[in-house]
């Protein structure tokens, strides 16, 4: 159910140690900090340096190995047992090539601000937001996520969500829209956003963006010309001006006329 969880497992197949892997119960995802289990009847914990600390689980003996990962500029996972840390993993964030273009392409519909919202150790945070060019808040719990989000709705007016993990659930919900990405999503996330992207493709997020706006402005112009002719007839009507015949004609011709406009919605360009 998170990104990194992948990341650990696929790298365990690459080195072929995911295989006769024994089965975990009594699993429980710890929002923000990690997850625990049973192997074999003995409780693992596996998550970030915080959830260990919280649970009073001393990291003695993994200090030189988390200050490697700090220095790699990569998030440290620790994988221990109510003994201590028995192994420290460092992961690292890779920007996708389309991520800049995604970017760009939304700044061109008229997205003004970008935060980078993550539970990251400060320097991959800062490493990938300098790549991207966009703010970042880096270390934060889910509710710090809402927390961020609804700042920003209240500094902005209205503030979108993109996210696919179970941590961003709440941050979607949070905010004016949430975006979900559904290759990559989690059933929790996918549930929670508004819109789910249902191809692991960044640039169609901009294309989403894009067609609402489009959709909206297509909106306003058929109920603007279904007023405009309905009140014609209305003030016309008293008057004797108008035939029923032609009042029947107009508001047929009404309705064809903004379903035909609504149909421009199926162009490439969006009208």
């Amino acid at each position: 159910e998170h990104p990194l969880a992948h990341a650990i497992l696929t790298a365990a197949e690459d080195y072929e140690a995911g295989s006769g892997l024994p089965p975990v119960t009594s699993f429980r995802s710890i929002a923000g900090r990690g997850a625990e289990g049973e192997v074999g009847r003995k409780r693992y914990l596996i998550g970030s340096p915080r959830l260990f600390a919280e649970r009073g689980v001393p990291l003695d003996g993994a200090e030189k190995a988390l200050k490697a990962v700090e220095r790699a500029g990569e998030t440290p996972v620790v994988l221990g047992d109510a003994g201590g840390p028995l192994a420290v993993f460092g992961l690292a964030d890779t920007v996708r090539p389309d991520a800049r273009v995604t970017l760009d392409a939304l700044r061109s519909a008229g997205v003004e601000e970008f935060v980078m919202l993550t539970g990251d150790a400060e320097a991959p945070a800062r490493r990938t937001a300098e790549a991207l060019g966009v703010d970042y808040r880096a270390q934060l719990l889910p509710e710090q996520k809402v927390e961020a989000v609804r700042d920003l709705v209240e500094k902005m007016g209205s503030a979108g969500m993109v996210g696919d993990g179970v941590n961003d659930a709440p941050a979607l919900a949070a905010s004016s829209v949430g975006f979900a990405m559904g290759a990559a999503g989690t059933d929790v996330a996918l549930e929670t956003a508004d819109v789910a992207l249902m191809q692991d493709d960044l640039p169609k997020l901009a294309e989403a963006v894009r067609l609402s706006r489009s959709a909206e402005r297509i909106i306003r112009q058929n109920v603007a010309v279904s007023i405009l002719i309905k009140g014609l007839f209305v003030l016309l009507a008293p008057f004797g001006l108008v035939a029923l015949w032609l009042a029947v004609l107009a508001d047929m011709g009404t309705s064809i006329a903004v379903t035909l406009n609504g149909l421009r919605l199926f162009r490439k360009g969006y009208g």
